[in-house]
């Protein structure tokens, strides 16, 4: 693959799926996988995994399948998640909590090392994880300081946007948004949207055009 090869989206996650199946047969003790079989795991077809492997080298044997463990470090390689990830998360409230409890988010090398709000009676506290929470306004010495490289906004909203700008100044320049407002970055800052309520949609319209 080269630098100007642009890898869809939609890639990107299924080679997030494809490592979390290959994790699951490491552990049920297989050394090797077909392509089918991984395509079987994650729903999609045998000529789709091998041309999602394809943008990022020559994987397998032919005849054999996939080595389990060898895959699994490229993509991780690939994923850029063969290392630690800070974060900061601005908002604790009941997800921006729950957020701070995920025991996946360690495991996949995302450390939380930050927690942000405006409200006096929550700034100064200690989170389940212990992290004390700070004072929103110390976002931009923070994030110096901790080196945060990814910003998760769990916030009302209405305060999305501003924090949003908060993040942009203190050069974070990835952002996880959890609200359900679109925020408005420049090309130059990542955004993920992840709106329940959106997915929530999605599956009342399947089961009423079922």
């Amino acid at each position: 693959m080269t630098n100007s090869t642009r890898i869809p989206k939609v890639t990107i996650t299924r080679l997030s799926i494809y490592y979390r199946q290959l994790e699951l047969l490491e552990f049920d003790g297989y050394r090797m996988a077909s392509s089918e079989k991984l395509a079987w795991l994650c729903q999609v077809n045998p000529a789709q995994v091998r041309k999602d492997l394809g943008y990022f080298g020559e994987f397998g044997v032919r005849g054999v399948g996939y080595d389990v463990i060898e895959l699994q470090a490229h993509i991780k390689k690939n994923l850029a998640i063969n290392r630690d990830w800070n974060v900061g998360i601005v908002g604790i409230g009941n997800l921006g909590s729950a957020l701070l409890q995920h025991q996946n988010l360690p495991i996949r090398r995302f450390k939380c090392v930050a927690a942000f709000d405006n409200d006096h009676n929550k700034i100064g506290e200690f989170t389940s994880t212990n992290l004390m929470i700070r004072d929103i306004r110390e976002l931009n010495e923070t994030v110096k300081k901790l080196n945060i490289e990814i910003g998760v906004i769990t916030t009302p909203p209405s305060a999305a946007q501003g924090v949003a700008y908060l993040l942009l100044n203190a050069r974070v320049k990835a952002v996880l948004n959890f609200s359900s407002a679109r925020i408005r970055v420049p090309e130059s800052c990542l955004v993920e949207n992840i709106d329940f309520t959106a997915k929530l949609d999605i599956l009342t319209y399947k089961l009423s055009n079922s």
